[in-house]
C-alpha cells in the first residue's frame, strides 16, 4: 500500500490552472439567452419599477395630507386657545365693571 504523497507547490498550481480553465471553458459553453425570454424579464423589471414608483408616490401624498391635517390641527388648536384667552379676558374685563359699578 503507497502512503500518501503531499502534492508540492507546482502540482497545487497546475490542478488550479486546470480548475480556472475548465471553468472558463464551462462559460464559453453556456449557451446564449433566449431574446424572447430576456424581453419577458425587461418587462417584467419594468412593471415591477413602476408599482415602486406608484407606492412611493403614494406614500408621499400620503405624508403630505398626513402633515396638512396636522397644521390645520395646530391652527385649530392655536385659535381656539387664542379665542379663550379672548373669552377670559372679556370675562375679566366684564367683572371688573360690574365691581367698579357696584362701588358707585
Amino acid at each position: 500500500m503507497a502512503g500518501f504523497k503531499s502534492p508540492d507547490f507546482n502540482e497545487r498550481a497546475a490542478a488550479a490552472r486546470a480548475a480556472r480553465q475548465a471553468a472558463v471553458e464551462q462559460l464559453r459553453n453556456r449557451p446564449a439567452p433566449d431574446p424572447a425570454v430576456m424581453a419577458e424579464r425587461k418587462a417584467a423589471q419594468a412593471a415591477r419599477e413602476e408599482r415602486r414608483a406608484a407606492r412611493k408616490a403614494e406614500a408621499a401624498a400620503a405624508r403630505l395630507a398626513r402633515a396638512e391635517a396636522t397644521k390645520a390641527q395646530a391652527a385649530a388648536e392655536a385659535e381656539a386657545a387664542q379665542r379663550t384667552e379672548a373669552e377670559l379676558k372679556a370675562a375679566r374685563d366684564a367683572r371688573y365693571a360690574a365691581r367698579k359699578a357696584r362701588q358707585k
